[in-house]
């Protein structure tokens, strides 16, 4: 595995590291617990931004079929958590999240415009781990599954994005996706002592 190259996401400013993925690989159990709680938040964002911007009736659409994608893959993973008796317990988040949220700009349109970039980066980095776990993992069943879920990370991020360039300026949105991209990679450049999904 040290000379496999991993290609570069779109929106992301740099590859995830081999050492990630060899740290995954040997935490499975913890990988796929944290996935459940990963599932969950990004409904959550969903919903979040649904609240925050109930009179913008396209994003509400877009939004809704996502956080109903989300809750099935919530569920499709607490499946497997019960297949390999883990149980459904917290675990410590590491700062990959606060750091990318507290980039959001607290006026609007910044507001929106950041915090729909922020759920694009972080399911591109989904995206992006679901298919190096899909590709490096020692169970052919489990890959499989995280192969199938890897097309709807990929419609997810693309339909944020869309979302960004239709409610701000286009300029703008390719401004700052490219300012939270180089911060995105710099919150993972130093690997978290704990393997999570977002480490």
């Amino acid at each position: 595995m040290a000379s496999t190259i991993i290609p570069t996401i779109k929106f992301l400013s740099q590859p995830t590291s081999l050492a990630w993925v060899e740290q995954a690989i040997a935490h499975l159990d913890t990988i796929l617990l944290d996935h459940s709680h990963c599932e969950r938040k990004a409904a959550g964002a969903a919903l979040n931004l649904m609240f925050r911007y109930p009179s913008s009736s396209h994003l509400v659409r877009q939004l809704t079929k996502i956080a109903q994608e989300e809750l099935e893959h919530f569920e499709q993973v607490n499946q497997w958590l019960e297949r390999r008796e883990i149980p459904l317990a917290p675990l410590n988040a590491p700062p990959y999240g606060a750091k990318l949220k507290a980039q959001i700009r607290h006026n609007e349109p910044q507001r929106l415009l950041d915090s729909l970039l922020v759920c694009a980066l972080i399911e591109a980095r989904s995206h992006e781990r679901l298919g190096l776990l899909a590709q490096y993992c020692p169970e052919p069943e489990l890959g499989a599954f995280y192969r199938g879920l890897m097309a709807s990370e990929a419609r997810h991020y693309g339909i944020y994005w869309v979302l960004a360039s239709r409610y701000c300026d286009r300029q703008e949105v390719e401004q700052r996706l490219e300012e939270l991209a180089n911060l995105e990679s710099e919150i993972l450049v130093t690997l978290h002592p704990e393997p999570r999904i977002h480490s």
